[in-house]
C-alpha cells in the first residue's frame, strides 16, 4: 500500500473535525487514494474505527501514528481477553458520560461496543442457499430466546475477506448488505403481498427493498424521504434488485403524507441519535450530545403523529429507531399512545412473547441496537 497502515489511518484521522465525521473523512480519503484496493480500504477503515473505539485510553502527547498503533494493541488484547479491560474503565471511557442517564449500561453491552461489528447480508428468499454457497464463509443468525425467527428470514453473517460490492450476487441483486437488526424491523412490519405500505423515512431504501421483497413485489409501496439525493440512490438500488412495486415522493415530515392512499401499514424508521450504531461507528459516540437526543425526540413525535394519519382502520403502524435512549424509544412510544386513543398496541411477529415493543440489543442479536414499537388502528 506504499505508506504504512498506521500512516494511512493517521492521515484519515487528521481530516476528522467538526462537520467532517470519521466516515466522511474515510470516504474522502478513499476517493483520493483509489490504488489502496479493497483489502487496503477495509484495513484502513478498521484501524480508523479502532482508534475512535479506544481514543480515551490513548496518550494525546504521542504522535498520531503512535496512538493508532496503541489503539490497535488495545484492540488485540481485548479481543483475546475482554476481561483485560476493567468494566469501570469501559463505563467511563467507552461511552460519553450523559449516556448513563438515558439507558442501562450492562457489562455485556459495554464489551460488545468494543468489538468489531459483524457484516450481515439479506438474500432474496429464493436466493438464500445460492448466496451462501457462492460466498462461502457465511453462517445463519442465532437469535436469543426473546425473538422468534421469521419464516422468511434470509440473513447471513459474512465471515470472508472479499469486497461484497464486487461480487456477482450483489451486482445481480441476489442479496443486499443489511444489518440483522434492520432486517428484523422489516419482519416486524410483516407486510403481505397486495397490501399498500408506506416507508416514511426511506433514506436510500434498505428497508424499502426488504418490504418489497416480503410483499413479493405485489401491491404498492410508497417510499418517501426529505432528501431527493437519497431517493435517487433508492431508485438505483431498486433497479438492481428488480423492485418495481414502489413509488417515491419527497416528504419533510412536518405535513401529512404526500399522497392520499390509505395504507395497510406504515413504517416510520425515524431519524435518531444513532446510539445503536456506535459499535459500527465509534466516532459518533464523541459527536452526539444529550441536546441532540432532546431535539430528535421532538422531531420523532411530530413524524410519528403525521405518519399515523395514513394508516387505515385495522392497519399497522411501526415505529423504529436505531438508538436505545429512553427519550427516543419508550418516551416517544408512551407519548404517542397517550395522545392517540384510536391506536392500540399490536403484537410484533418477531417477538417470541408477542410483545408490542421490542429492544434489539447488540449483545443479544449481534447487530445494531434498535427499538421497535407497533400499533393497530382501531377507529
Amino acid at each position: 500500500m506504499g505508506q504504512t497502515l498506521e500512516n494511512h489511518a493517521a492521515l484519515v484521522i487528521d481530516r476528522v473535525r467538526p462537520g467532517t465525521p470519521a466516515d466522511s473523512a474515510l470516504r474522502e480519503y478513499m476517493a483520493a487514494n483509489r490504488t489502496l484496493g479493497a483489502v487496503g480500504r477495509r484495513s484502513v477503515s478498521r484501524v480508523v474505527f479502532t482508534y475512535f473505539r479506544w481514543v480515551n485510553w490513548l496518550d494525546r502527547g504521542q504522535s498520531l501514528q503512535k496512538r493508532v498503533l496503541a489503539a490497535a494493541a488495545l484492540q488485540a488484547r481485548f479481543d483475546k481477553d475482554p476481561s483485560s479491560v476493567k468494566l469501570e474503565a469501559l463505563a467511563s471511557r467507552a461511552v460519553p458520560s450523559w449516556l448513563a442517564g438515558e439507558m442501562d449500561l450492562p457489562a455485556a453491552y459495554l464489551r460488545k461496543l468494543q468489538q468489531e461489528p459483524s457484516l450481515w447480508i439479506r438474500a432474496k428468499a429464493e436466493a438464500l442457499m445460492a448466496a451462501a454457497r457462492d460466498l462461502g464463509s457465511c453462517e445463519r443468525p442465532r437469535l436469543p430466546a426473546s425473538l422468534a425467527a421469521p419464516e422468511r428470514l434470509s440473513a447471513l453473517r459474512y465471515l470472508g475477506p472479499d469486497d461484497l460490492h464486487k461480487s456477482a450476487g450483489f451486482k445481480s441483486g441476489a442479496f443486499e448488505i443489511q444489518d440483522l437488526s434492520s432486517q428484523l424491523v422489516g419482519h416486524a412490519c410483516d407486510p403481505k403481498p397486495g397490501e399498500t405500505w408506506w416507508d416514511a423515512c426511506a433514506g436510500e431504501g434498505g428497508k424499502s427493498l426488504h418490504l418489497s421483497d416480503l410483499m413479493r413485489n405485489k401491491g404498492l409501496l410508497w417510499a418517501t424521504d426529505r432528501s431527493v439525493r437519497r431517493l435517487a440512490v433508492l431508485k438505483k438500488r431498486a433497479a438492481r434488485a428488480g423492485m418495481f412495486n414502489y413509488r417515491t415522493e419527497a416528504w419533510t415530515g412536518i405535513v401529512p403524507a404526500p399522497f392520499r392512499t390509505p395504507c395497510d401499514g406504515v413504517l416510520l424508521d425515524a431519524p435518531c441519535s444513532g446510539v445503536g450504531t456506535w459499535q459500527r461507528n465509534p466516532h459518533a459516540r464523541w459527536t452526539t450530545s444529550i441536546d441532540d437526543v432532546r431535539e430528535l425526540t421532538a422531531v420523532q413525535g411530530v413524524l410519528l403523529g403525521n405518519a399515523a394519519r395514513s394508516v387505515k382502520v385495522g392497519g399497522r403502524l411501526v415505529y423504529a429507531v436505531c438508538t436505545l435512549t429512553r427519550s427516543e424509544t419508550t418516551g416517544v412510544a408512551d407519548s404517542f399512545q397517550e395522545g392517540h386513543s384510536n391506536f392500540e398496541p399490536a403484537p410484533i411477529p418477531v417477538s417470541a412473547g408477542g410483545a408490542a415493543r421490542l429492544h434489539l440489543l447488540p449483545q443479544e442479536v449481534d447487530g445494531n441496537g434498535m427499538f421497535v414499537a407497533a400499533w393497530r388502528r382501531v377507529r
